[in-house]
């Protein structure tokens, strides 16, 4: 986890398909990109942007996220999203990610917090 500093950041694209949209996640009656998934690209985009650089036997888990979903994205519209590690405190991760549509239009924004921990440990208490 040495390695881990701000400015770290990763990006994800996506084409808008039918499961992808709020009908299909099941969090809204519009054929555009859900909220959910928005995040969900958003969350990938940190684990990206930190994978490679956490210890052997490490990960990170999502903790505090804010989302603000601006624009809506139709099917057939590509969105890429970018994620950047904006502080490191301890084990607490903090990132700001923005999303972006194929004409440069900001759609999303937010705020993902993740927290490293070792996986074998973090999975353990899943048992008790």
């Amino acid at each position: 986890m040495d390695e881990l500093m701000p400015g770290l950041h990763a990006e994800v694209e996506v084409v808008v398909r039918e499961p992808d949209t709020a009908v299909g996640f099941g969090s809204g009656d519009v054929p555009v990109l859900a909220t959910p998934r928005l995040l969900a690209l958003a969350e990938a985009a940190t684990v990206m942007a930190v994978g490679a650089r956490l210890g052997e036997g490490e990960t990170s888990v999502g903790t505090r996220v804010e989302v603000r979903h601006r624009a809506a994205t139709p099917v057939g519209g590509r969105v890429t999203v970018t994620a950047e590690l904006r502080e490191v405190d301890g084990t607490r991760l903090a990132f700001a990610f923005e999303a972006v549509d194929e004409q440069g239009a900001v759609v999303g924004e937010g705020r993902i917090e993740r927290v490293v921990v070792e996986r074998e440990r973090f999975l353990s208490r899943l048992s008790r």
